[in-house]
């Protein structure tokens, strides 16, 4: 059976991710808070706003800015929006 985490993004118990996806303490409170569902969410979420706004992964602000954009995902505030997606039709 694999293990279950509280999910702070959807305030359920979910399938955890199984090993912590940033370095260090950072990455041991998102394993322990964030369900693998919301990280993969994140995760391409994360990579339209990289794509759509031209970040430079080597500029500090890029890197600050998106680590925002992560925690106000991960707690369901707004987030930014890569402009000019447009999601799959179900």
């Amino acid at each position: 059976m694999s293990q279950t985490v509280f999910c702070r993004k959807y305030q359920k118990e979910l399938k955890a991710l199984p090993f912590p996806p940033l370095p260090g303490q950072k990455g041991q409170e998102i394993q322990q808070s964030v369900s693998q569902q919301a990280w993969e969410e994140w995760q391409a979420l994360q990579t339209r706003l990289i794509n759509e706004k031209h970040l430079n992964m080597l500029d500090p602000d890029a890197r600050a800015y998106l680590m925002e954009q992560m925690e106000r995902f991960l707690d369901n505030r707004e987030t930014d929006r890569a402009e000019g997606y447009v999601p799959p039709q179900a």
